[in-house]
């Protein structure tokens, strides 16, 4: 029982400290260490095996027979290189812009009784991080960049009859962006080094997750979830250093390094559907079909906070993405089971429009996993998944300060390795 409470503890520390970051040329994560990383995602919502599904369709804690606890950490080795074509200013590759990075997720389900459930949740659905090598080819359009963020989610679940659920929760997301992009003086103070530009802030956003779970047979059930938009507003002043002094005049007749700069964005809304089915006793077919709304993402209002406030629409020209996921899962002894699922998303973002910032192109999943049911009480598991984040070709042609920079990312790829334990009491 001490050794369970430490590992809890440790999984706690992890989650508050990094379970908000999440790895470049990917906004959306679906690794959440949790069991059915190891189909990709394949019946999320559908198979409510544990506690987990707290995280992703409230409804399904209605399956649950008993209060359960689950923990689980992560991670994850990004290899993210950039091959540069062409630059107007050269410069290098840029490195390796992926790391390590270790995350880690939680959930609690409380059964107040065989219809009613409580939970509470704490993961990172939603995040970005890249880092360039500082003089690399496509300096002038960002060097580094995080959008991180941590979700705690609340939620209740309720059997209105024996083959209808319905569940909802609420969404409170913590999200911090920092951005850093070097200046290029030469244009208007030839000689003088690059400046730079960077800008660092957080918000709290709200929304909310609605879940359905059908289940017309023992052997056969449906999920249907809804997770609402949240909206965010980073609000600072916009640190400019190393620049010339006629650039200097310019920016300061604008009023760019006095005053504040708002800008607004709108995580994407999430439509996903789930199924389950037992083939036999032993193996069971999942599968999921989603809709993400990455179009209203892309646009973002910027606000320019100066003598004369100037707010205008940023367009990345985003287009909405689909997700699509199958897998099985295997009860090949009596107290494990395996699984393995396929998953793919399709891309945000057409080559012509795809920025070094966010190098969004489609991913494809491959995943595995193992669950081992220790005594009645408690399962451990592990599960691993490799993601292809495809070649994002980069093509951009730039003002004169940022010139053209054309490329593609051909190293890209994650693998996500992750441990989890369920508790139930």
């Amino acid at each position: 029982m001490g050794l369970i409470f430490r590992y809890i503890t440790a999984v706690i520390c992890i989650i508050v400290l990094f379970s908000s970051l999440t790895w470049g040329a990917g906004l959306w994560v679906y690794e959440m260490a949790n069991p059915d990383m190891g189909t990709a995602s394949a019946g999320r919502g559908a198979t409510a095996a544990d506690a987990s599904v707290a995280m992703f369709n409230p409804a399904g804690m209605t399956k649950l027979d008993r209060s359960q606890l689950f923990t689980g950490i992560q991670g994850s080795w990004l290899d993210v290189k950039f091959d540069a074509d062409e630059s107007t200013f050269g410069g290098g590759d840029g490195g390796n812009a992926g790391d390590f990075i270790p995350t880690g997720s939680m959930a609690y389900v409380y059964s107040v009784n065989p219809k009613l459930k409580l939970g509470v949740s704490a993961a990172s659905f939603f995040g970005l991080g890249i880092e360039y090598d500082e003089d690399w080819a496509g300096r002038y359009f960002v060097q580094e960049a995080s959008f991180l963020t941590f979700v705690i989610s609340p939620g209740i679940g309720y059997r209105i009859n024996k083959w209808l659920s319905l569940g909802g929760g609420a969404t409170v997301l913590y999200s911090k962006l920092d951005q850093k992009t070097a200046i290029n003086n030469q244009l208007t103070d030839p000689g003088v080094p690059d400046g730079e530009i960077k800008i660092d802030d957080d918000d709290l956003g709200y929304g909310f997750n609605l879940g359905i779970l059908i289940e017309p047979r023992e052997d056969l059930r449906f999920s249907l979830t809804y997770r609402s938009k949240v909206e965010v507003e980073f609000k600072d002043v916009v640190d400019i250093k190393g620049i010339g002094p006629n650039l200097q005049a310019l920016l300061d007749l604008i009023g760019v390094t006095s005053e504040k700069v708002d800008l607004e964005m709108e995580l994407p809304q999430e439509v996903l559907i789930s199924g389950y089915y037992d083939l036999t006793d032993k193996v069971a077919l999942v599968a999921s079909a989603g809709w993400q709304d990455w179009s209203n993402f892309g646009k973002s209002t910027l606000t320019l906070r100066s003598t004369n406030t100037t707010s205008f629409e940023a367009d990345r020209n985003f287009k909405d993405t689909w997700h699509a996921a199958i897998g099985a899962r295997y009860r090949f002894a009596e107290p494990w089971l395996w699984s393995v699922g396929f998953a793919y998303d399709s891309s945000p973002v057409d080559d012509e429009d795809r920025t070094p910032d966010m190098p969004l192109d489609r991913q494809i999943r491959l995943a595995t996993g193992l669950q081992y049911d220790w005594n009645e009480n408690v399962t451990i598991g592990g599960a691993y998944t490799y993601i292809d984040l495809g070649d994002a070709e980069i093509n951009q042609q730039g003002g004169p300060l940022q010139g053209n920079l054309k490329g593609d990312y051909k190293t890209n790829h994650v693998n996500t390795l992750a441990l989890n334990l369920i508790w139930r009491f």
